[in-house]
C-alpha cells in the first residue's frame, strides 16, 4: 500500500457495492467528547428461567419454548413478514413516484444453542457447525417455495446492535423479491464476470492473499479480511476459497472450517477491546430464483460498530448520511488490530 494513502485523506471504491467510501487516516488522534456506551459485562446465567428462548420457557407470544438440546429453529413470533397476504400492486397516477407493492415472506428465529450464557465466541465449533448446517437447510427449504426469492440469515449481537435478547440466536428472513443489499451485489458480480469471466470476490481474493495485508484469518477453506473498502472500523469480511454459490454447495470440510473461522473471528472481536464485542453478522448467498448464478460467491458481512473501546463507537450520520460514508483508521490498520486479536490467547478474566 503506498504511504499517501495510509496518510493522506482518500476515497476508495467499493465494488461490491459500486460506490465509494472516504478515508480520513489524520482523524484517529482527534478529541472524543460524544457520548459513550456502557461496558458490556459477559452474560452469566447458564439458564435464564425470564428469558424467552431459554429451554422450556414460554416466549412473549405466548408460545412456549421445547427443551431444546442443540439448535432449535421457529417462527418469529412477532414476524415482519408474512407468507400468507394478498398480492397488490400500487402507482398512483403511473408517474412512478407513489408505488408499493405488498411482499411476502417468512421470519424465523434459530437458537444457536440452549445455553444461555453462550455465543459464536463461546461455542465450541461443534455446536457452531450445527448452525452451519442448520443454515444450509433452511436456505434449502425455505428457497424451494414460490413465493421466496431471496434467503437472508443474521445475527444481531449485543444490545448496542438493537439485540433484544442476549441468549445465542440469529435470524431468517425470507423474502418474495430480493433486497436492496444482495440486488446490488448480484448486479455488480453479474457486471464483473461478463467483463471479466471471473467472479468478483474470487477475483478479489485473490488479490487479498497475494498482498497479506488486510487478512486477519484463514484456514484450509476459509479466508476472513477486512475488505479494501470497508466502512465500518472493524468490519470484516469472510470468503470461501472455493467458488461457492450458497451454504448448501460447502463441502464436509468446507463446513467445519467455517465455523472454525466464525469462532476464531467471534472470540478475536472481543479480545480488541477485552468486552463481549457487538456486531451484525449476515451470509449473503445466491438468490433463489430457480437460476443460476455463476457469477455469484458466498460471503459474510461482519458490520460491528465500535471504534475507539467498548465504550466508544462510530456513528453514521452528517457526511455519512448526507454525502458517501467515511471512516477514520485504515482497513490496513484495523486488520493488524485484529490479527493481534484472534492470535493473542483467550482472556480467564
Amino acid at each position: 500500500m503506498e504511504e499517501i494513502f495510509l496518510q493522506a485523506p482518500h476515497r476508495r471504491w467499493n465494488p461490491l457495492k459500486r460506490d465509494w467510501v472516504l478515508v480520513s487516516p489524520h482523524r484517529t488522534q482527534r478529541p472524543w467528547q460524544g457520548q459513550t456506551e456502557e461496558k458490556v459485562k459477559a452474560t452469566a446465567l447458564q439458564y435464564d428461567p425470564q428469558c424467552y428462548l431459554c429451554p422450556g420457557n414460554m416466549r412473549a407470544g405466548g408460545a412456549k419454548t421445547p427443551v431444546y438440546e442443540s439448535t432449535f429453529v421457529f417462527e418469529n413470533d412477532y414476524a415482519a413478514l408474512k407468507p400468507d397476504v394478498a398480492q397488490a400492486v400500487m402507482d398512483e397516477g403511473d408517474a412512478g413516484l407513489l408505488r408499493a407493492e405488498t411482499e411476502r415472506g417468512v421470519c424465523r428465529v434459530i437458537c444457536f444453542d440452549p445455553r444461555h450464557d453462550l455465543t459464536l465466541a463461546t461455542m465450541d465449533v461443534a455446536a457452531i457447525r450445527r448452525v452451519v448446517d442448520v443454515w444450509a437447510e433452511q436456505i434449502a427449504e425455505l428457497g424451494v417455495r414460490d413465493e421466496i426469492r431471496y434467503v437472508q440469515v443474521f445475527e444481531n449481537r449485543g444490545a448496542m446492535m438493537g439485540a433484544s435478547n442476549p441468549h445465542p440466536h440469529g435470524q431468517i428472513w425470507a423474502t418474495e423479491h430480493i433486497p436492496d443489499e444482495p440486488a446490488v451485489e448480484l448486479e455488480a458480480q453479474r457486471a464483473y464476470f461478463q467483463q471479466h469471466g471471473v467472479s468478483l470476490l474470487r477475483a478479489y481474493l485473490k488479490m487479498e492473499q497475494a498482498k497479506n495485508e488486510r487478512i486477519v484469518a484463514e484456514n484450509a477453506t476459509w479466508v476472513a479480511l477486512v475488505p479494501f473498502w470497508a466502512v465500518w472500523p472493524f468490519e470484516l469480511l469472510v470468503l470461501p476459497k472455493r467458488g461457492v454459490a450458497t451454504v448448501g454447495e460447502l463441502t464436509e470440510q468446507e463446513r467445519e472450517d467455517f465455523a472454525a473461522i466464525l469462532q476464531i473471528v467471534a472470540a478475536g472481536y472481543n479480545r480488541v477491546f477485552d468486552a463481549p464485542f457487538p456486531y451484525s453478522m449476515g451470509l449473503h448467498p445466491a438468490p433463489v430464483t430457480g437460476e443460476e448464478f455463476p457469477e455469484w460467491q458466498l460471503h459474510v458481512h461482519f458490520y460491528p460498530p465500535l471504534l475507539r473501546s467498548a465504550s466508544i463507537r462510530k456513528f453514521m450520520v452528517g457526511f455519512e448520511l448526507l454525502g458517501s460514508p467515511q471512516r477514520d483508521i485504515t482497513p490496513e490498520s484495523a486488520a493488524e488490530t485484529l490479527r493481534r486479536a484472534v492470535r493473542s490467547p483467550p482472556s480467564h478474566s
